[in-house]
């Protein structure tokens, strides 16, 4: 059964799209000076493939995947990251798309952010409590032009 997971799962790599704007609000918030990074439950050869596909891995400072450290909720991610980058919680914002994200950033004691187009609902999202949540990606930008 993992098998047949693995083959269904990496014969759609072709199907990756990002959200429209999602790569150009990449390089702007690069080109601000933000520090970019990603905690994902994705594997490393997942992720990997996922930036190489779209091109934009030149745009996160570091990345820890679900094969490196414990899984979402598990703060172990943006512990990890926050040390590396001597970043304190306060500093920090993490923008997800389902209450694991969101779990994760309360766990690590960080701002979460909703994104109400991925994953789960805005109902969903809300229950946690989130720092703010958006519909699309030009109500991201808005708000990180504006609040971070």
């Amino acid at each position: 059964m993992v098998e047949r997971y693995r083959h269904h799962y990496l014969s759609r790599d072709h199907e990756l799209n990002l959200f429209d704007g999602a790569a150009e609000l990449i390089a702007e918030l690069h080109a601000l000076g933000f520090v970019l990074t990603v905690a994902t439950g994705k594997s490393r050869q997942g992720l990997n493939r996922a930036m190489m596909h779209c091109g934009l891995g030149r745009y996160f400072s570091a990345t820890r995947c679900a094969d490196e450290c414990f899984s979402k909720p598990h703060p172990q991610m943006l512990e990890e990251l926050m040390e590396e980058f001597a970043v304190p919680p306060a500093r920090v914002l993490m923008i997800g798309d389902t209450t694991h994200d969101l779990q994760m950033a309360i766990n690590a004691g960080v701002a979460g952010l909703a994104v109400a187009y991925g994953a789960h609902s805005a109902g969903v999202l809300d229950t946690l409590s989130p720092l703010a949540r958006v519909y699309n990606i030009a109500e991201l930008g808005a708000w990180l032009r504006t609040h971070a």
